[in-house]
């Protein structure tokens, strides 16, 4: 893991075309600007996390056969 320290409005570039700035430094929160291509999806860990969750689920349910389609 690469680990950087940044100040307000100092920024990071990722490959040319993904740029993250320190927006804001609160307490212990910071807020970070990110820009990236409208074809990189961006998302909080979480988020990110339910979504892969909701993947696999989908993918298992469809791996299952179908009760309905079973001959007889």
């Amino acid at each position: 893991m690469l680990v950087l320290s940044r100040k307000k409005n100092e920024s990071i570039v990722i490959n040319d075309d993904i740029t993250i700035v320190v927006v804001e430094i609160r307490g212990d929160k910071v807020r970070l600007g990110i820009e990236a291509p409208k074809e990189v999806p961006v998302h909080r860990n979480e988020v990110y996390e339910a979504i892969r969750r909701n993947q696999q689920a989908a993918a298992e349910q469809s791996c299952e056969p179908d009760p309905s389609s079973t001959p007889e």
